[in-house]
């Protein structure tokens, strides 16, 4: 089994608007110490009785050494065990393309991209990214449309400021004015034609607001078809992925507390967000767990 701990850092990598950056080195796996707190809640207390009873009126001995009751105290249990890591990033997104035409530029691997801004560009014109990824993408939307994705693209518009909740909710399934007014000021801000209608393939929609792109498939030149996966991300937080034995995972749980010491010997508090099984080959099924700063 394997286990992995998520962790935000604060020197994630860049990124740039119309993502023209050089590429970005890979880091490799880097191994941390982590030590792993699993606190268990228990009634941890002494009692000191007489163990005799009480003593009867037909008692001829008596014992001079004075008995009493201690209230049982609540306390909390605790271990602690110590296990190495690999840090890398959390995640791993497929980028759908959905636009018709020729991939004229792609992203480079290691280049951060934010919510608002191009991910890449068809026949010329920039694929914008932005956060929802529980609606797949599959229509164009306009004025008059309603559904769970327009719901997403509201939450989206408002996020990056182009609505306010008062004039937009972000919880509106229903492609309005505000929706429209709010789309036209994106497209103009990051070159589109100003149409105030998402056609489909204009938008990637993807979990996270900020992705690390970390595998590039798409090839300047080629042909844009649609359904194709163009690149493969990741989110920008961190993540620590530690192996556990099977006779650990009962001891193992998400929420548990670990502190991850960094290789500069720089302590970092975290937290298990997810235990997994994961089959290795020649050993067990060991648990994976995800761990992450907060």
């Amino acid at each position: 089994m394997s286990t992995s701990q998520t962790l935000e850092e604060n020197a994630a990598a860049g990124s740039s608007e119309d993502n023209d950056g050089p590429p970005r080195r890979r880091r490799r796996g880097r191994v941390l110490a982590i030590a792993l707190v699993v606190l268990v809640a228990a009634g941890v207390g002494v009692v000191i009785a007489d163990p005799f009873g009480t003593k009867t009126k037909d008692a001829t001995i008596e014992n001079g050494t004075p008995t009493a009751t201690a209230k049982v105290t609540k306390g909390t249990l605790s271990a602690r065990t110590l296990e190495n890591g690999t840090l890398g990033y959390a995640g791993d997104y497929q980028v759908i393309n959905k636009a018709s035409g020729t991939v004229t530029k792609m992203p480079a691997v290691g280049q951060v991209i934010k919510q608002g801004k191009t991910l890449y560009r068809v026949d010329g014109e920039p694929v914008i990214m932005l956060y929802g990824g529980y609606v797949p993408v599959y229509r164009a939307l306009s004025w008059g449309t309603e559904g769970a994705d327009v719901k997403q693209l509201n939450a989206a518009l408002v996020a990056l400021k182009y609505a306010t909740k008062d004039e937009l909710d972000p919880d509106s399934d229903y492609f309005g004015r505000q929706t429209y007014n709010a789309l036209l000021e994106l497209q103009d801000d990051v070159g589109l034609e100003e149409t105030g209608d998402l056609p489909l393939g204009q938008a990637v929609f993807m979990p996270a607001k900020e992705i690390r792109v970390t595998k590039v498939t798409g090839v300047a030149g080629a042909a844009a078809g649609g359904g194709a996966s163009l690149m493969q991300a990741s989110s920008t937080d961190r993540e620590v992925t530690v192996e556990l034995s099977a006779s650990q995972q009962a001891d193992v749980a998400a929420g548990d507390k670990v502190t991850i010491t960094l290789p500069t010997d720089k302590t970092i508090d975290g937290v298990v967000s997810a235990v997994g099984k994961v089959a290795t080959k020649g050993t067990t099924s060991r648990p994976s767990t995800s761990r992450s700063d907060r």
